[in-house]
């Protein structure tokens, strides 16, 4: 279950998100999305159970906690704690969501469709975000196989 790029382009109009996966480890992958997201103009409120501050920003401690403006959310965590995650970010009335490459749970499938919200899967937010290094290469290998993203 692979988004379009209609799905796509409408989460990233929200400049503002929130992102569940950030790890004191830099080098761990929801680390690397917040970094990488705040270099190109998103405003990113970490969400972390035990962290007051990573990378700068306030984190808040869970969905609950996030300000009710903040429509679009990014989850790159293991499959095993995504369900959860998307539930309770349905449940708190966020419109926008993506659901990092490889985390969908077992229930993404069926949470997805019993939404109105737009949830971006299957897609790695990187290549749809300005992306450098290995990541631009990986896009320039999606868009040359067919795999890229399409309307």
């Amino acid at each position: 279950m692979k988004a379009n790029l209609q799905q796509i382009n409408a989460f990233l109009k929200h400049h503002q998100l929130a992102l569940v996966g950030v790890s004191r480890d830099p080098k761990k992958f929801g680390s690397e999305v917040m970094k990488h997201l705040l270099e190109r103009g998103f405003d990113v409120i970490p969400v972390h159970p035990e962290l007051v501050e990573i990378q700068g920003k306030s984190c808040v401690r869970d969905i609950a906690s996030l300000p009710d403006h903040v429509k679009a959310l990014v989850i790159a965590l293991p499959k095993d704690k995504t369900d959860a995650v998307l539930k309770e970010a349905l449940d708190k009335g966020i419109e926008q969501l993506w659901i990092q490459q490889f985390s969908d749970g077992p229930e993404t499938k069926n949470l997805i469709n019993n939404s109105k919200a737009n949830v971006v899967t299957g897609r790695c937010i990187f290549m749809y975000t300005d992306p450098t290094g290995f990541h631009k290469f990986h896009e320039r290998l999606n868009k040359l196989f067919g795999a890229y993203a399409k309307a």
